[in-house]
């Protein structure tokens, strides 16, 4: 990861705002400095898992899984990372539990309101 990739794209959604909780990759550091936003460091490498309230273990579990649920495809193309993210976060959890939401979702209809 890039300093100009993280600005590029997560600048234009976090607020600034925000504690942007990291592994140590020196590019969130120069990141964070430049766009003026708080940021930790966990050095996972080192052994940190967790210092406080701050962790990066969500992230790195949810990683996990969708690199474990990626695999049956035998890769996929960048272009379409959106749609298999969205796919997994789906089905990561207990958010779907009907055909019909299923199906609403592949299509791309998406409510959080209790069907009547």
């Amino acid at each position: 990861v890039t300093v100009a990739q993280l600005r590029r794209h997560l600048l234009p959604v976090l607020d600034r705002d925000v504690l942007l909780v990291t592994d140590a990759h020196p590019a969130y550091r120069s990141f964070a400095l430049g766009a003026g936003i708080s940021h930790e460091a966990v050095n996972v490498s080192s052994g940190e898992r967790v210092r406080g309230a701050v962790h990066v273990q969500n992230v790195n579990a949810y990683h996990r899984r969708f690199r474990q649920w990626l695999a049956r495809f035998n890769g996929v193309a960048s272009k379409y990372l959106p749609n298999y993210l969205g796919w997994q976060w789906a089905l990561d959890g207990p958010r779907i539990k009907t055909v019909e939401r299923l199906l609403s979702a592949a299509l791309g209809v998406f409510s959080t309101a209790s069907p009547h």
